[in-house]
This record gives C-alpha cells, structure tokens and sequence, in this order.
C-alpha cells in the first residue's frame, strides 16, 4: 500500500461516521467521502427506493451510508439495518454451506446427482456437486422449463403461487439432457444452486434455512439475516422492491421465482455483511486452506478457460467473453487487481459485493429498485479509493 493511499484511508478511518439518508455533506468529509456521497445521492431521492452503501478498508467500515426509503408507503429511512434480497449475492452462502458439509464428512464435491437422488434422470449420472458449485454442471434453466410447461398445460405459478425448490427439482427430472456435458462448458446455473440448497438439505439433516442458521449465521452473529419462507418466517426492517415502469417506480418485490432458496432467497443488511466479510478475512469458517477451491478459477474438462455463452439472456453478463469463477464467487481481477465478487438480480433488487483482496478493500451495495446499477456504482467507488497506487 503506497503512503498516499494509507494517509487517505487514516484520515478516512478517523472522521467516518455512520450517516444515513443524508444528502449534504458533513463539513469535516474527506473529498473522497464528498464524492462517494455525491455519487450515490445523486442516484436517488430521499422519498424514493434507494440503497445502502457499506466500504471497508482493512477490516473498518470507511463509509456506511443509506439513502431513499424502504418502501413508497411507510417511507422508513433506509439504514445499516435495512433487510435487502440479496438475490444471487446469495450463492456464495449456498457454497460455503455445501464447503463446511465437504469437510463435516457428508459430502463430496464428486458426489454425482444420481448418487444423491437416486431417481435423477441419466444426464445427471456425471454431474457433480463441484460441477454444480462452479456452473459447469450443464442443468436445463428452470426458468425455461417453467415457460414450456405453462405453455403446454397453462399457467402454474405466479407471485402469489410461487414454484418452490421441490418443483424446480421435478422439472429437472423429467428432462431427458442437460445443455452439455457436464464439465464442457459454462453457462451460469440458478437451477444448479438451488439443487445445490436441496443437497445442502438433504446432506444434513436440516432444511436448508436452518443449517445456515446454525453453521454460519449463528457463529458469526449475522443476527439479522435469514433464508426467507413465505408464511414460515418474517423479514423485519425489510425492504421492498421497486421497478420503473412508464418513468414511474411500481412495488415488484415478488415474482413467481422468488420462493427458491439457494440461488437467491436469503435477505441481509450491511451490519450483518460486515460480520460476513470479517469471516472472510480471517477465515473464521473454514481454514484458508479448506476455502482455497473457492477461489480457484474452474477449468473446462480439457484444461481451457471458461467462456460466457454467446447467447445474450439476462443471466448472460458477457456474451462469448472469458468468465473466472470458483464456488459462488466470481473471480475476474479488475484493472490488474485481484478480486472475488459478485452480483443479485431479481425482482425488485440490485446487490454487489466487491472485496478487492490484496487492497483489503470491500465495498457491498444493496438496492431496492432495479433501474440502478451496483455492480457499476461500486466500480466508481473502487476508483476512487484505488487511484492512488495506480
């Protein structure tokens, strides 16, 4: 770390303190602190959806902000314990709950599909659970599957009538092959993480909500943060999702997927993450060693890198472009810069979480209304806080 970026990060470290929804400035801000704030309340309005911003540097929070509301009715204030979807911010928790089940004895990553559901179909016969972890698994899209069955027997599901993992399963089932050959290819997989939620299931003992809880959420003291069941459970100080439609934000917090568990179901906030985060660093849960598969890029079967489909979708980032990813995690460095990240997407919620690993530097957003872009925003953050040693 070069002196000017330890001086700015001291003088960082001693005048932040935590602001929520503030438009204006303190007078003793730093400018990098004046232009994050700038950067992110000129993304919203105090009595709109918004965001919560959490940075961190070295392990204390440099910069902890909320800004616009919960939700258009109640106008809570957005703050550090605003309860967000994370949406597929969720699956690194989903792999690191299948991670401490590997080490428990009860799992393997070349576990096959067949040997855990013995009833799944012969495509599944070589499909892994690291395959699974990695999205090199090949599994048909649910999603697809959910828009060919009600185009056939009509409509199934709807927010109200959400598909529930056990459906995701059967779908799966009834499919005759995979999109390729497991190991072959890459295509990102919800379909994979949320049979990943019901190994994690079945491999304990528990459901999947609660062995979260009491293996990771629990230990660290993430006090807040749940595997959300509609009618099971409750979200308190939540957060509702919004959407623009016609230059007007309208409530889509709930879609007809947003019951499945393991590839986005789990809310949190940014004083639970902080928690998370810390776990990382010192690796609380798993050794260094036991988590080193999660941040080791996958490779294809033949030894090459990985690709994004050329296919443009809306899980499809980078068309045709090189992807890096371990266990629920992205790992693609930044201008040179080593990193493991990654986004949530879904109905009414936009999430990143950035650690910049050799700069131990974090940056976590968690949004309530689509039309915002974290994953950019964080990036301009990162700038900022990073352009000293460029």
């Amino acid at each position: 770390m070069t002196r000017t970026l330890l001086s700015s990060v001291f003088v960082l470290l001693a005048l932040a303190a935590p602001q929520y929804s503030c438009p204006q400035a303190r007078p003793s801000e730093t400018s990098v602190e004046k232009k994050m704030d700038a950067l992110f309340s000129g993304a919203t309005s105090p009595d709109a959806p918004g965001l919560a911003v959490l940075v961190r540097q070295d392990g204390k929070a440099i910069f902890e902000h909320g800004y616009g509301v919960t939700d258009v009715r109640r106008k809570s204030k957005i703050d550090a314990n605003t309860n967000f979807r994370l949406a597929s911010f969720t699956k690194q928790f989903t792999a690191m709950a299948t991670m401490l089940l590997v080490r428990d004895g009860k799992l393997r990553y070349n576990e096959t599909l067949m040997e855990i559901f013995p009833d799944f179909p012969s495509y599944g016969r070589s499909i892994t659970v690291r395959n699974l972890l990695s999205h090199t698994g090949g599994l048909p899209d649910y999603e697809d599957l959910m828009e060919a069955a009600e185009q056939a027997n009509g409509p199934a599901w709807s927010p109200e009538k959400q598909i529930q993992d056990t459906e995701v399963l059967e779908l799966l089932k009834k499919e005759k092959a995979g999109k390729f050959a497991p190991g072959t290819s890459w295509s990102y997989s919800n379909s994979g993480y949320v049979v990943l939620g019901m190994i994690v299931a079945k491999a304990s003992g528990k459901s999947y909500g609660e062995f979260l809880r009491e293996r990771i959420f629990a230990p660290l003291e993430m006090s807040h943060t749940i595997v959300y069941q509609k009618g099971q459970n409750e979200v308190a100080n939540r957060a509702f999702g919004y959407s623009k439609e016609n230059d007007a934000l309208k409530e889509t917090d709930q879609s007809s997927t947003s019951a499945t568990l393991g590839d986005g179901g789990i809310y949190s906030n940014l004083e639970d993450l902080a928690k998370w985060d810390d776990a990382l660093r010192n690796h609380t849960l798993p050794s260094e060693k036991e988590f080193q598969p999660a941040l080791t890029p996958v490779k294809l079967n033949d030894g090459s890198e990985p690709h994004w489909p050329k296919e443009p979708n809306d899980d499809n980032l980078h068309p045709g472009k090189p992807v890096s990813y371990g266990f629920g995690w992205f790992l693609d460095p930044y201008k040179g810069r080593q990193r493991m990240w990654h986004t949530g997407s879904t109905m009414g919620f936009r999430t990143v979480i950035e650690r910049f690993l050799g700069d131990n530097l974090t940056i976590i957003i968690l949004s309530n209304r689509t039309d915002l872009d974290p994953e950019k925003l964080s990036l301009q953050v990162a700038d900022m806080l990073l352009s000293a040693k460029n």
